[in-house]
């Protein structure tokens, strides 16, 4: 059996002919060839709309006819080669085909290579994840299928849908909670990601900020972009952190000094059974665990001081490390919340299963050449984590977490009133 080929020599129609007559082996073929010859058609109404008939002569007309020329449009991922008119104006200028500029248009090509760099599809194996090696629609060079081809175009729309996203307007975001997390992509690079959770429960990947660090100035560099964008500092909001010093910081420094803060109560844990013995693991994590669940915020610090201070003996630093920042490890049970909501906020797990899939797409990466490099493909990871995103679990109790929100937002409020009139 002779193969079939897409020459642009061969008539469309003799080509879908030709596929009709042997569908069963060459569907594909079929598809392409019904698709080039409706194209075909339409460019030939634009011609005629703007030339008006052939050989004909009329006032109305805007251009005439001048040949026909090949060009490219994408196909399954890649290009084929496609004959269309060439339209001359009275001025001598090219005139545009109308569909066909339609068809051009659309950036098809580069959202199969951003498709299909973000289910890990390397960019050698990009050609055969599109085109079949043995299939009736070849790939030859120029088609766009090569390696370099697929990168140049992900980093293009990868480029554009980052500027968009961290330019985005916040202002119409009603975000109750704000979580904050950096992610380790080299040595000397950090990612420092927000995700919000707004009064509907709905989660939205907020914005991203590079460092060599993760410190105060990168922190405080995201915060400023987000207060840029719309994010109102004087709304009462509770963040979640995993506990970096300089979380706080550039929290509070933007937000008050009152901001809700809470610290993510699983990395507490995890950061003090690290440093202790198996032995006392099972009872340490006892300890901690009734502490989380108990609804007396002043009963549950009595028992972690109570735990720190058994430690102390034998394990001065763990329990140094227990007590400190035990302010905001109980915020949410402070603020009154609900069990199952302060379950759901009382960690990180919303922005740690979003950076759980910026480490699967970004897993072919071996080598960050630039920050730049790096946050193009974090953030199309966290877009692509957006596409999962549930809502969260206990969202009919979030209107619980408005009003106590402002009830600590408003206390603290009275409070500096009144330290500010005793100083007086």
């Amino acid at each position: 059996m002779n193969k079939l080929t897409t020459s642009t020599a061969i008539p469309t129609r003799a080509l879908k002919l030709e596929a009709l007559s042997k569908i069963s082996a060459s569907f594909e073929l079929f598809c392409l060839a019904s698709g080039m010859e409706a194209l075909g058609e339409m460019m030939d109404r634009d011609a005629q709309a703007i030339c008006g008939p052939r050989h004909a002569r009329g006032r109305n007309r805007r251009a005439h006819r001048w040949g026909k020329t090949k060009g490219k449009i994408g196909f399954h991922g890649g290009k084929v080669e496609i004959e269309r008119p060439r339209l001359r104006g009275f001025d001598g200028k090219e005139q545009p085909v109308p569909s066909w500029e339609a068809a051009v248009a659309e950036d098809w090509l580069g959202k199969w290579a951003m498709n299909q760099m973000l289910i890990n599809v390397a960019t050698r194996k990009f050609a055969r994840s599109v085109r079949l090696p043995e299939g009736d629609v070849p790939g030859p060079a120029g088609a766009g299928l090569s390696k370099s081809a697929a990168s140049r175009r992900f980093v293009a729309l990868s480029a554009a849908r980052t500027r968009d996203w961290m330019a985005s307007d916040l202002s119409g975001l009603d975000l109750l909670v704000i979580q904050i997390d950096g992610i380790h992509m080299d040595e000397d690079l950090i990612l420092v990601a927000a995700i919000g959770v707004d009064v509907k429960g709905d989660k939205h990947p907020l914005g991203l900020a590079e460092g060599a660090t993760e410190n105060a100035a990168t922190v405080q560099s995201l915060i400023d972009n987000l207060v840029e964008r719309g994010l109102d500092p004087a709304v009462p909001r509770l963040f979640i952190i995993d506990g970096a010093k300089a979380l706080s910081k550039a929290i509070r420094r933007t937000f008050g000094r009152a901001a809700a803060i809470q610290r993510c109560q699983i990395h507490k844990a995890r950061n003090i059974m690290e440093r202790l013995p198996k032995s006392l693991h099972a009872s340490v994590r006892c300890v901690l665990r009734q502490a989380w669940e108990l609804d007396d915020a002043a009963k549950a610090e009595r028992l972690i001081r109570n735990l720190a201070q058994r430690l102390e003996r034998d394990w001065s630093g763990v329990a140094g490390s227990i007590l400190e920042g035990i302010d905001e490890i109980l915020t949410v049970t402070r603020l009154g919340l609900p069990k199952e909501l302060q379950r759901s906020l009382a960690c990180t797990n919303i922005i740690e299963n979003a950076m759980s899939t910026v480490r699967r797409v970004c897993r072919n990466v071996k080598r960050w050449r630039s920050a730049s490099m790096a946050m193009r493909w974090t953030a199309a990871a966290m877009q692509e984590a957006a596409r999962g995103f549930r809502r969260l679990k206990a969202h009919k109790q979030l209107p619980t977490l408005r009003a106590a929100l402002e009830a600590h937002h408003n206390k603290d409020s009275h409070g500096n009133i009144a330290r500010q009139a005793i100083a007086a």
